[in-house]
């Protein structure tokens, strides 16, 4: 969420800010919230007069009851409790316009950074590239031909139990999935320094809408109604909110969390995309880092973060990318987004397994997440990121379709043999 005051006493900078977002709409949404944020600053100036007032007819009723002036008392008591009632009226129409401008503010987007490229998806800035594109003496097949030859991906029977974009992998298919997420849950709490968490699987309402999936992402997310939850669209959804609402002192940050979930989404609005084998899913696995850090050190961290999600495709020897989001392909709550695409020769395209953000105060306004600098100074609000390190499916895509062989199997790449326990699939 905004900094109100931001908005009000910077409204140029803002609205160019938001501007290159590319939707006219986030503009008016800005002029709506001063429109109303001007009501209800009027009207706090009412309220706090009439506060004064009553306290100070307050201070006569006692002064004449001390002089025996009973019936003058009387008087002011009577007046003073209309001015209490109009004051309950004020306070009660108080309480909707900042409701409203709460709500007018949800649904305003982050301000990108100003390094973030201008434009949308096409003016994307690939600004690395790892690793060479694996060369063949066949012509590479997709994964859902390996897969399914294999006996490790049956598509049609996990269509039969949940639909489709809900895969059932078997075998050394569902130890290869489990021997990724145990792998790179190593790497990062061992080497990287994450602390291992295992967060719930459902949230309420309130996270969901601190990290900015509601109510934007409200028709993308599976909720239980009965409830009030949803399923996790992603793991920075529980861990992020671990300490909303909390005032951390400056040594507790940084604070780095890895965690595992499994991750639903409804993908409302791209039925027909990419929709073959495991490229666009409702159900996937997910290793996510998430980390608290201090303002002046969110940039560097962002560095790092992606570094530690580039690493695991480093180990696994497959080509990947970095690519810097435009302003009009970022996040709604990220002000700078790398996504980590890999190579998968049997699709022959790129496929996205991360994304690492950083979202200034954004979503710590939202959840109400602060530190404070020292003990003596004024509370501000953390810096949070986070990033998939890495998604499944698609990592399984670029690994099958790297690893094949012209017989069908799969080699194993050597960071994985100890958790599989095989070399080779097939």
């Amino acid at each position: 969420m905004l900094d109100l005051r931001r908005i009000r006493e910077e409204t140029d900078l803002v609205k160019a800010r938001l501007a290159r977002r590319g939707n006219p709409a986030h503009l008016t949404g800005i002029d709506a919230v001063l429109e109303l944020d001007e009501r209800r600053r009027k009207l706090v100036g009412e309220v706090d007069g009439l506060r004064a007032r009553r306290n100070e007819e307050s201070q006569r009723v006692a002064a004449l009851k001390r002089d025996k002036k009973n019936d003058e008392a009387e008087a002011i008591i009577r007046s003073t409790r209309e001015l209490g009632e109009r004051m309950t009226k004020l306070e009660a129409q108080l309480a909707e316009y900042e409701g409203a401008v709460r709500e007018l503010l949800l649904g305003i987007p982050n301000l990108p950074d100003e390094v973030v490229p201008e434009g949308g998806e096409s003016a994307n800035l690939v600004v690395r590239e790892w690793g060479v594109e694996p060369s063949f003496a066949f012509q590479p097949k997709p994964h859902w031909e390996l897969g399914e030859a294999l006996g490790i991906l049956d598509l049609a029977r996990g269509a039969k139990v949940a639909g489709s974009g809900f895969p059932l992998l078997s075998g050394l298919g569902a130890r290869l999935e489990r021997s990724l997420i145990n792998w790179m849950m190593d790497v990062h709490a061992r080497e990287h320094g994450y602390q291992e968490l295992w967060p719930p699987f459902l949230v309420n309402r309130d996270a969901a809408t601190g990290t900015g999936h509601l109510p934007k992402f409200g028709e993308d997310m599976y909720e239980v109604p009965l409830d009030g939850l949803f399923l996790v669209p992603t793991a920075e959804v529980p861990v992020s909110n671990i300490h909303a609402n909390e005032l951390l002192a400056v040594d507790d940050l940084p604070i780095r969390y890895v965690a595992y979930t499994p991750c639903f989404r409804r993908e409302a609005g791209s039925h027909g995309k990419d929709t073959r084998g495991l490229l666009r899913l409702h159900q996937f696995d997910k290793v996510e880092l998430v980390r608290f850090e201090r303002p002046e050190d969110s940039e560097q961290a962002l560095e790092e973060l992606t570094s530690h999600a580039e690493s695991i495709l480093q180990r696994l020897g497959l080509r990947y990318r970095v690519v810097l989001l435009a302003a009009a392909d970022l996040g709604f709550s990220n002000a700078r987004t790398y996504d980590l695409e890999v190579w998968a020769p049997g699709v022959a395209t790129w496929l996205e397994v991360s994304s690492c953000s950083r979202y200034t105060d954004y979503q710590a306004r939202r959840m109400n997440l602060r530190y404070r600098p020292d003990a003596n100074a004024k509370p501000e609000f953390v810096h949070t990121l986070n990033g998939s390190a890495l998604a499944l499916a698609r990592l399984v895509v670029a690994l099958l379709e790297t690893y094949q062989q012209e017989d069908g199997s799969i080699v194993v790449p050597e960071p994985l043999r100890a958790y599989l326990h095989t070399d080779r699939i097939g």
